[in-house]
């Protein structure tokens, strides 16, 4: 019997440790999966909209990091501009992404995946025009990314205030990459 409590302790320290060195958006995916296994259909949050979240999460902290980066280590003032618009009107979305998840019984992640702290870090090499250049080039490619991720929430996701989030942010993220294109060209 106590080899068997040994093995079954060891068996849950090991899986404890394995979602430990998880990316923050996997071990949140992994959470709510297991929350939806377990609850009723009838309050079950949809997986698309579980998903949007989850994902906007993401990219939305991600934003906020890079425009904080910007607001100290960018040389240009239009770019400097953009970075603390980057980080006033994310934060703000920040808020209502986490307030929807949080109604719904969805985890978010505690950080940014792994992928985008790659991204920053790289980013947070650069000094001068060469930090303002790559900071905007991913500006341009993260926001079409982003409209691309909430026009797919607006089709799939089956939950009305979650749309409702995302057509009254979408005209905001399209003017934030034509600002963005519009600072990048500045650059060149």
């Amino acid at each position: 019997m106590k080899k068997i409590c040994i093995a079954l302790a060891m068996a849950s320290f090991m899986t404890a440790c394995n979602n430990e060195a998880k990316d923050p958006v996997e071990k949140a995916d992994s959470t709510n999966e297991a929350k939806q296994d377990s609850m009723p259909k009838a309050v079950q949050t949809d997986e698309e909209t579980t998903d949007f979240l989850v994902k906007a999460a993401n990219g939305g902290m991600a934003e906020v990091n890079a425009g904080k980066m910007a607001e100290s280590k960018a040389t240009n003032a239009g770019v400097k501009r953009f970075a603390s618009m980057m980080v006033n009107d994310h934060t703000g979305a920040n808020s209502q992404v986490m307030a929807l998840a949080a109604a719904r019984g969805v985890t978010l992640p505690a950080s940014v995946s792994e992928e985008k702290q790659k991204a920053a870090a790289d980013l947070d090499k650069k000094t001068g025009k060469d930090f303002d250049k790559d900071y905007m080039d991913m500006q341009v490619k993260d926001h079409k990314e982003t409209i691309n991720l909430f026009e797919k929430g607006l089709d799939n996701s089956k939950d009305a205030e979650v749309k409702t989030f995302i057509n009254n942010t979408l005209p905001k993220l399209k003017q934030h990459l034509d600002s963005a294109q519009a600072v990048q060209k500045m650059l060149k």
